[in-house]
């Protein structure tokens, strides 16, 4: 099988789509004449022409509007945030209008929109430019919420997203575009809400999703050193969570970590504390530690950014105290 890059993965999920149906469209910053921000829409200028690759003024909101309006009118609109941070600028069409226009009209409008993009940090990029906003949009009734970690992942993801009857809030990273790995050529399509175990242990479950998840399966190296197994859950989607898959690999181990690049407070990893003491209380052997970001805003120096975010070693500490090992 074929090895790609994640940004490959994205800008072939949108081109088979828009090739498959002519309503599907794409407009953002940049992603026509300069092929993209980060390239994840080379070469599809060239393809589609400039009526369904479509270069935006820097006005978020008001690209945003427009992408509502078509999907409102029966067009499947890809709109592309240069990163999610810029995306607070038009927070109020995706959460006032994108995902309330189905309830508030009777459900005689369906928004069939995706907003894609990188979310979280991305090196020294400083406060405006680092936050996660995957828990911001979970928190939003009518939105679905998908975070890939690999170009497989994404791929099959992407394309169920753009084929969603409603909006989807679909989140990258710029850390991640150059990620390599194995893609089938043929067409395959992922279920949003339906999380994977990517790691099989017996000791903790380590939940993740993103880019971040690369730092459990480090720390899960580290500690199978040590004859620590643990379980590596990979939600991929945190609005649906498939809250089964995680409560069926707490039973069995007996112990959870949760690891997000996110400010502590309201979390995703919050939810899933909560529901992991409702559901299956009697089954934890320790109570659930949560490795986040640290609540402040990010900044610019490496030193503070290596304390800022989840590392191997606060993942490495919070298995040895769930363990007690």
């Amino acid at each position: 099988m074929r090895t790609i890059q994640f940004r490959e993965a994205i800008c072939e999920a949108m081109s088979e789509e828009m090739r498959r149906d002519p309503k599907v469209f794409l407009c953002g910053e940049e992603v026509a004449e300069y092929n993209g921000a980060y390239k994840a829409s080379k070469g599809m200028l060239d393809e589609f022409g400039p009526k369904r690759v479509l270069d935006t003024p820097i006005s978020e909101l008001g690209f945003s509007g427009i992408g509502v309006g078509a999907a409102m009118n029966g067009l499947r609109p890809i709109v592309e945030f240069m990163t999610f941070n810029f995306s607070l600028v038009a927070i109020d069409q995706i959460i006032s209008n994108a995902a309330k226009m189905k309830q508030m009209s009777g459900g005689q409008f369906n928004i069939p929109i995706v907003f894609r993009g990188p979310t979280a940090s991305a090196g020294q990029l400083g406060a405006t430019h680092s936050q996660a906003f995957e828990n911001w949009y979970a928190n939003t009734p009518g939105l679905k919420v998908v975070v890939p970690s690999n170009p497989y992942d994404a791929k099959g993801l992407l394309k169920t997203a753009i084929r969603d009857d409603d909006p989807v809030i679909f989140m990258e990273s710029e850390q991640m575009y150059g990620d390599k790995s194995e893609v089938p050529e043929g067409e395959y399509l992922l279920p949003i809400g339906k999380a994977e175990v990517k790691r099989t242990g017996s000791d903790v479950t380590i939940v993740s999703f993103g880019k971040i998840i690369k730092v459990a399966y480090e720390a899960a190296e580290e500690l199978a050193k040590e004859g620590i197994e643990c379980e590596i859950i990979d939600l991929r989607t945190v609005r649906p969570i498939d809250y089964d898959t995680v409560i069926e690999s707490v039973r069995k181990t007996n112990r959870m970590v949760v690891v997000e690049e996110a400010w502590p407070l309201a979390a995703i990893s919050s939810e899933l504390a909560y529901m992991v003491q409702k559901r299956a209380f009697d089954y934890l052997d320790a109570p659930v530690v949560r490795v986040n970001s640290a609540d402040t805003p990010m900044a610019y120096s490496p030193v503070l950014v290596e304390a800022y975010l989840p590392n191997v070693k606060r993942v490495y500490d919070a298995v040895k105290a769930v363990t007690y090992r």
